[in-house]
């Protein structure tokens, strides 16, 4: 896991929703393809779609998939071009304001954060757990990479399983 390239992603994204994007591009992996998804289920994110190095086509974006995505332009994965896969994220904005407001990194790629569930329960009621702050809105997020994948503080609790925090959504 390289939370060097997980750093870029977040400051990525943070610049694509400042210059109002509808559409971007990070690389594909499977740490960002989970992170993706992560943000989607809590609904920063309208779509995630893995595609090549142009916009796939608009029909996936908007959820209405077709059957034979070969038709549509959609180019296979092969071993040539397995390095060139990109994941393209669908930004989403409410009143002219983005969704996704801010997103930082907590873990650092030489000081990484890992907590157990009773520090997780601290955070999410908004006290400060060894490195990692409170959890201050209703709308903050906090991610966490767990042995059954990224899940946000809340479901981890939930879960009773703990991990390496990862990223913080404002």
């Amino acid at each position: 896991m390289s939370l060097v390239n997980l750093a870029h992603v977040c400051s990525h994204l943070n610049n694509a929703t400042k210059a109002r994007l509808g559409l971007t591009s990070i690389p594909n992996s499977q740490l960002h393809l989970k992170l993706a998804l992560a943000l989607q289920n809590s609904g920063y994110v309208s779509s995630v779609v893995r595609g090549g190095p142009t916009p796939p086509p608009s029909h996936i974006l908007l959820g209405h998939p077709v059957a034979n995505d070969e038709a549509q332009g959609v180019e296979p994965v092969t071993q040539s071009n397995v390095a060139s896969r990109r994941l393209w994220l669908g930004l989403k904005y409410w009143q002219s304001e983005p969704v996704l407001g801010k997103m930082s990194m907590v873990s650092k790629p030489k000081r990484r954060i890992n907590i157990d569930v009773a520090g997780l329960r601290q955070v999410i009621r908004g006290e400060k757990s060894g490195y990692v702050e409170g959890l201050r809105s209703p709308g903050e997020s906090l991610y966490l990479s767990t042995d059954r994948g990224i899940m946000e503080a809340r479901e981890c609790v939930e879960k009773k399983v703990g991990g390496l925090v990862l990223c913080r959504v404002l």
